[in-house]
This record gives structure tokens, sequence and C-alpha cells, in this order.
């Protein structure tokens, strides 16, 4: 009997026990507001992140209007082009280049409003900047858009995508309503903007420069150092194990894989990973959108920074900064670019600036006035075993380099370039007749 009331006691204390675990289970509540305060990362964000019609962008737009031609490179000015056709329907896209024996025809032409870009783009890219209806259109680059004001059906206005590169064209179609908006808002008024001239360089590139002088302005920067741990920590897979030394003109930190130099005399920040795999080639789509998508992960558009190339072969892509009105800035060193070199999944080479322009010193801003096309077209002309089918491009823009009177500084100093057999370089003011002081 004293054996059976001590089993009833134990039996009664482990039911006992089994419900209060039970409740205890139903009813626990981990502390998550603890353990998010204290295991929360932030997000590294050097700057802010951009939107792909901030990163490609056209440079030049231009209208052709009974054989002359005008033309707008003003950033803002470009921006509203940009707005009313992103406000459009793109529809029935096809590949018509068999129709077309010579492109710089079609392009040039009267009644045309010319939108060109300085790199070649992926259309699906630019989607994401223009309304393209259906799910399924074709793959192709371009680096002009062909807005035939003049010439439409009944119904739809013509617009084509034209590669100077591949020689490729594609038609596609709007309404004629946004037709007549756009002549009504751009085409009717472009004979009272700037006038250009054209220069044939072969029967595939014509290049159009300004009749006149240029007033341009010449600005100086106190330039603000990036701080090279935020690069770290966004760069390496785990910071916590990158190692940080001094070298005679910077920094490094390393892990066991990929390495990051700071040069401070440079002012060159490369990333560099030799481990990826780089025995493929990517399309042009992937190699641009992540492209974008590395440098908007951790905020890397330190200054205004535009795409202007992009090689499949070598798997590279390069963003050029540009002034606040719109022209390329160029430097020798490579202080004015962002390269990106991919391998298979990763980065592979990541080359940039350390430093960000922000704000000019307003005191120090100076008007400018540059020979005319014409003076600086001549004065290539005129050089020895000058090739014109080498000439790929010719523009106004800046010069970044250090001040001379104050090596803090930064200066920008406009003057005009030329692309000659793949290769930017600068035409020498002092043989142009030097920069004028103040505009005449």
């Amino acid at each position: 009997m004293r054996y059976e009331n001590i089993k009833s006691v134990i039996l009664t204390i482990l039911v006992l026990v089994s419900i209060l675990l039970t409740w205890n289970l139903w009813t626990y509540q981990p502390n998550y507001d603890l353990m998010e305060k204290n295991n929360y990362v932030e997000e590294v964000t050097v700057s802010e992140k951009q939107e792909v019609k901030k990163i490609v962008r056209p440079d030049q737009v231009f209208f052709h209007v009974k054989g002359e031609h005008y033309g707008i490179n003003n950033s803002g000015e470009i921006d509203k082009v940009i707005k009313e056709i992103g406000q459009w329907t793109f529809f029935d896209i096809k590949n018509v280049t068999d129709k077309f024996e010579n492109i710089e025809d079609l392009s040039h032409s009267s009644g045309n409003a010319e939108i060109m870009f300085p790199g070649e783009i992926p259309i699906e890219l630019y989607r994401s900047v223009l309304n393209i209806e259906g799910k399924k259109i074709p793959a192709f680059n371009f680096n002009r858009i062909i807005i035939n004001v003049e010439n439409s059906d009944k119904e739809n206005g013509i617009v084509y995508f034209v590669s100077t590169e591949n020689q490729q064209v594609y038609i596609s179609h709007i309404s004629s309503t946004n037709l007549n908006e756009f002549n009504h808002d751009f085409y009717k008024n472009a004979t009272s903007l700037p006038r250009y001239f054209a220069f044939k360089a072969t029967d595939r590139r014509t290049l159009f420069l300004p009749e006149g002088i240029r007033g341009m302005m010449r600005y100086k920067y106190l330039p603000k150092t990036l701080n090279s741990d935020e690069f770290k920590e966004a760069l390496f897979s785990d910071p916590s194990f990158v190692q940080k030394s001094s070298i005679p003109s910077g920094e490094e930190y390393t892990d066991d894989s990929s390495k990051m130099s700071v040069n401070f005399e440079s002012n060159i920040l490369l990333y560099v990973n030799p481990t990826v795999d780089d025995q493929y080639i990517a399309n042009s789509y992937d190699l641009v959108k992540r492209s974008i998508d590395f440098v908007n992960g951790h905020g890397g558009w330190t200054d205004p920074y535009r795409f202007v190339s992009k090689s499949e072969y070598k798997r590279s892509v390069t963003f050029r900064m540009y002034s606040q009105d719109g022209f390329p800035v160029f430097n020798d060193r490579g202080l004015s670019e962002i390269t990106e070199v991919w391998g298979r999944d990763k980065i592979n080479k990541y080359n940039r600036p350390n430093i960000a322009l922000e704000l000019p010193l307003t005191t120090e801003i100076q008007k400018m006035t540059l020979p005319s096309g014409h003076e600086a077209l001549k004065f290539l002309q005129e050089q020895k075993n000058f090739k014109p089918e080498l000439l790929e491009d010719m523009v106004l823009g800046y010069r970044m380099e250090r001040d001379s009177e104050e090596d803090m500084l930064i200066l920008l100093e406009p003057a005009w370039f030329y692309r000659y057999d793949k290769t930017w370089k600068e035409i020498s003011m002092d043989e142009l007749g030097g920069l004028k002081h103040g505009l005449e």
C-alpha cells in the first residue's frame, strides 16, 4: 500500500512538471529587441545611391533643321528632353539595319532630333528610363536616339535607336500626339540654340562642333578626402579579417585574397581581387547593370559620374565625372573616372578617386572664352601626320589637376579635347591663342 502511494505521488509530480514546462514553452517570448540592438550592422554607404537615369545620360542633343544644325549640352536642358520622351510609350521595335546603306545620312538628315550618348547602352538597361511596350524586345545596344520630327504616318511617329559602333538601326513608334508635343516644345524652337557645323571625318562618322567661341567657367575646389575605412567595410567580404598597413605613398588593406591600396599623392583608390574567375564573356546588360549596382551598393557616386564606355571582351565599364553644367572632365591619371573590371561572380578590379569635389569655391570661379570649333579643328588638321579617319570625337570639357598655386585645391580648367585612335587627348590652348578671361 505504501509503495502504491509513493508511485502516485511521483506520477503526480511528473504530471505537474510537464504542465509547467508546457506552459513556459507556450508563453516564452525571447528579448528580440535587445538582440537586434546588439547584433544589427548598419549598411556602409559613402554617398547617395543613384537611379539608372542619373548615371546613363546623353551629353548632347542636336536638331537638324533645313540643312543647319543646332545643339545643346547643358545638363538641365537635356534633362527636359529626356523627361518628355520618358513619358512616351515606344512600341513595335524592329531591326531595320538592312534598309539603310548609310546610318550617318539617317541620323543627321533635316527634320531629325538626335540624342547622343557617350557610350553604347543596352536597351534592356534603358527600359527603366523609357516606357517600352512588351515583355520581350530585341536585345541590342545603341548610342543615339533619332526622333523623326517632320516625317511620320497618320497615326504614329517614328523613333530610331542607332548604334554607330555596330552599325545597326532599330525602328520604334510613338503616338503622333507625342511627336507633335515634342515638335512644339523643342524642335520648333531649335533655331534659337547655338549653331554647330558638321565635319565629315569619314563616310561613317560626322562630328558637330560649335560655330562660334564658347564661354565656360573655370572652377577651383577644396576636395574632401573619402574615408578609407568605409571602403574597407564595403568592399571586403569580412572586414574583421582585413589587415591595415602603411606604405610610402598611403595605406594598404589586405585579407587572404584581396588588396585595397589608397595613394594619397595621386588620390587613387585601387581594389583588386585576383582570385575571381575571369574565363568568360559577360553580356552588355549584365555587365553595365552589375557595375551600376556595385557602386550603388556602397554609395560610391561621390561626384556627378556618367556611364561612358564598356567592353564585354575586357569585362570592363568606365564612368566619367561631368561638371555641374554638363561637360566631361578629363585627367591623365584617372582621377576623374571610376573603372570596374569583373570576374564571373565578383569584382576583379575597382579603380576610382578617393576624393570628392563637392562645391566649388565661389570666389575663385572665373568666366573664360574658348576658341571656336573651326579654330580647334584647324589646329588638328595642321598637325603633322594627322589622319581625319582616326578622329573619333571632339568636345569641350575640363582638365582636372592640382592647382599650381595652391596644392590643396583642385582646378577644373576648360579646354578642347579630342579622341584620336581610341585615346583622349587635349588640344594645347597656348597654341590656339590661349584662354581669354571674361566673355567677349
